[in-house]
């Protein structure tokens, strides 16, 4: 019987590796992506979106700071010289229309996809907790009906609402640990049945609402910078404390993680921002890497 369970035990360490080896492979890194143009300077990267046409946007504290390159990472266009200083989420509507934070300046701006601002919500340079003003907002989710929910984020610690024009609808949550209270909201994406998912960065968990702010569930177990979804529906998580990006099901279930810390290709340094385009490639921006890599399925 004592061999037996020896026999059994190793068994399943040898299944364990193999299950944790598949994990390892399921992506792989592309090398020499993107390029940059000779002579700019890719700050901190914060934020990456994938647009309908798999046009990269990257989110960079440097100058200028909206970078745009083809899927294989050309570079096609930057902007935004004059309207961020310290940006911090980007993404795209169905529309293809461009939305970023900055948190230093406490505005979410919309832009098309040159650069034009249409829209910009809250006031330049003046932080507040009403409905014209944010505190160092985080990031923004749109849905198809134009209504956007921005994560504000590191001063006021709420999700906040507004409908297609940027008139104020609604804000839930202030700091705290309970089911609906947050503590550094950080990054949000609406899921395909249209609830609110936030990343609640110094609670290690995201947490699910429905579009009125209402509590669904929550998910524990990892420390989100940057939440993704794919086309399949599953979440993407930027792990930035561990230093690793997570695959998981919308009920919470790990599908596949990858990463450690590090400056080689594949490796993390602080994991901030994440995209997955239509084919399946997951994007992943790094502050302290300064660099933005592309992941391929295997």
């Amino acid at each position: 019987m004592r061999n037996f369970l020896l026999i059994f035990t190793a068994l399943g360490l040898v299944f364990g590796l193999r299950m944790a080896k598949a994990q390892e492979q399921s992506y792989k890194v592309v090398l020499d992506f993107p390029r940059w143009p000779a002579g700019m300077k890719c700050g901190a990267v914060s934020a990456v979106a994938i647009s309908s046409a798999g046009e990269v946007i990257v989110g960079h504290r440097s100058g200028p700071p909206i970078s745009v390159f083809s899927k294989e990472g050309d570079h096609i266009r930057s902007f935004g010289e004059n309207v961020f200083n310290a940006i911090h989420g980007v993404r795209v509507d169905k529309d293809d229309q461009i939305w970023a934070t900055d948190m230093t300046r406490h505005i979410v701006v919309k832009m098309d996809v040159r650069g034009r601002v249409l829209m910009t919500v809250g006031e330049r340079d003046v932080p507040g907790e009403d409905g014209k003003h944010f505190n160092r907002p985080t990031d923004v989710a749109v849905a198809p009906n134009g209504d956007f929910f921005v994560s504000d984020g590191y001063g006021n610690s709420r999700i906040v609402k507004f409908d297609g024009k940027g008139n104020f609808i609604k804000a839930w949550g202030h700091r705290g640990v309970g089911k609906g209270l947050f503590h550094l909201p950080h990054a949000i994406v609406l899921n395909d049945q249209g609830q609110v998912c936030v990343a609640d960065r110094e609670n290690n968990r995201i947490q699910i609402f429905d579009a009125e702010g209402g509590f669904s569930r929550q998910i524990e177990g990892c420390t989100p910078y940057g939440l993704g979804l794919g086309s399949d529906g599953k979440l993407y998580i930027a792990d930035g404390r561990a230093h690793k990006v997570l695959r998981m099901t919308q009920a919470g279930a790990i599908e596949t993680s990858w990463g450690t810390k590090g400056s080689a290709p594949g490796e993390f340094n602080m994991p901030h921002g994440i995209a997955v385009g239509s084919d399946g490639s997951v994007y992943v921006a790094e502050i302290n890497g300064e660099r933005l890599q592309k992941f391929e399925p295997r």
